[in-house]
């Protein structure tokens, strides 16, 4: 069966592409990144890297006009500042509202898209969706897009939506980041070509959510994370 796997460059989509070339041969997998408008852009560069390890045909999309409203510290256009602390941190006070680094239904966006370029690359053939969505993001409704709940929902639209011909795959959705760190190294994936960060620099920063749970997940697994940090 083909596949196309929603890679960001980062950790868990890398670790989905590494089980979808698993499952259905490198020949049957491509992949798509998305450009957003996001300050972390390095990571489309990852995702080149990712696909040319696996020797994977790589697309990608530019919907950063969709997003341009948005006010999320993510984005290049915004003037806050990504925040340096933990995601238990970030969500205190909250009271149950996304963080601050939430981009408005991004993850529905992007899985439309995959649908779309899916059906359009094989379009009388069933496929197989890869989407990177695990446990940890969905802890406190810190970005309600990655829930298990919206994870079916979307995976029924698109079905029903694609003539029943599209499956949206979401392994790692009842995973934590260590799990997902624990799948990968069993699958032989790429770390060291990944990009996690939510700054836009060099290296990465060691302080925003996501690279705190990064490195959580590596420790837990008894791992040094291949990348290289600013502050650990």
């Amino acid at each position: 069966m083909k596949a196309v796997v929603l890679s960001s460059g980062g950790l868990d989509s890398t670790v989905c592409v590494s089980m979808a070339v698993a499952k259905n041969g490198k020949d049957n997998v491509s992949t798509l990144s998305v450009y957003y408008g996001q300050k972390h852009d390095k990571e489309l560069e990852c995702a080149r890297k990712v696909a040319d390890y696996y020797g994977l045909k790589h697309y990608e999309m530019d919907l950063s006009p969709i997003l341009k409203y948005s006010d999320c510290s993510l984005l290049k256009t915004s003037s806050k500042e990504v925040e340096h602390s933990s995601y238990a941190e970030q969500l205190k006070g909250l009271n149950g509202n996304p963080v601050a680094t939430y981009v408005p239904f991004r993850n529905g966006l992007f899985l439309s898209a995959v649908a779309s370029l899916a059906i359009s690359l094989y379009p009388n053939e069933e496929v197989e969706v890869y989407c990177g969505m695990h446990a940890d993001d969905a802890a406190g409704n810190a970005y309600p897009d990655t829930s298990i709940e919206f994870c079916e929902f979307m995976a029924n639209a698109i079905f029903v939506g694609s003539g029943n011909k599209v499956r949206m795959r979401y392994p790692l959705v009842k995973l934590n980041k260590a799990g997902v760190v624990k799948q990968g190294i069993e699958l032989g994936t790429p770390f060291e070509l990944t990009w996690s960060c939510y700054e836009g620099h060099e290296k990465a920063c060691g302080k925003c959510g996501t690279c705190i749970d990064r490195l959580n997940a590596f420790k837990a697994n008894g791992m040094e994370d291949p990348i290289e940090y600013e502050h650990e």
